[in-house]
């Protein structure tokens, strides 16, 4: 059983250095001249870092690369300008994946487990980002014409899958797994 707990773990912990490289590949790389570029090591540990301003690179008729800092949740929600915001939503965002967490512990199907993990990966991984920000790196801007979704990461992403994974196992999997399991009895 330790094993399994080691696997998400270390699964969680995968996750959440992949959107960080993103980020700091996105930011470092991409965004920033490389002379003033820092490595992925003294940026992942830095707190109190400088934010860039807002930048914008159009890849495709819809979709932009851009550097925006989110001080809210996923998708900009909940944004605010008080200072305290960061802090409150790391708060939530913690306790939020320590529930999460014990569902994971308690979980017994692979469908319900993977997206549990993607959803505290994600959720951590902003948490880091707030702590050494005051804000979340987003920059995936898509879009039609003149209406844009909000931008995001990767580390939203993992959240919007594991949620819809979760719905989806919920509502149409589990079902079916206890009427089987009714059946055989």
């Amino acid at each position: 059983m330790a094993h399994r707990y080691i696997r998400f773990a270390v699964f969680i912990l995968a996750l959440i250095i992949f959107d960080q490289w993103s980020k700091w590949f996105l930011i470092e790389r991409f965004f920033k001249t490389p002379d003033i570029a820092i490595g992925f090591t003294e940026w992942l540990t830095t707190l109190g870092q400088d934010r860039l301003a807002f930048m914008r690179t159009e890849i495709t008729s819809f979709f932009n690369m851009v550097m925006v800092w989110n001080q809210g949740v996923s998708f900009g929600m909940f944004s605010d300008s008080h200072d305290l915001m960061p802090i409150i939503l790391s708060i939530f965002a913690i306790i939020l994946s320590a529930v999460f967490a014990v569902w994971l512990t308690k979980s017994t199907r692979i469908t319900t487990s993977i997206p549990i993990c993607l959803v505290i990966a994600g959720a951590l991984s902003n948490v880091w980002d707030r702590a050494r920000f005051g804000a979340v790196a987003d920059f995936f801007d898509v879009y039609i014409n003149t209406y844009h979704w909000p931008a995001f990461n990767i580390a939203d992403s993992f959240i919007v899958i594991g949620v819809i994974i979760l719905a989806i196992d919920t509502i149409f999997l589990e079902p079916k797994q206890k009427n089987g399991d009714n059946n055989a009895a």
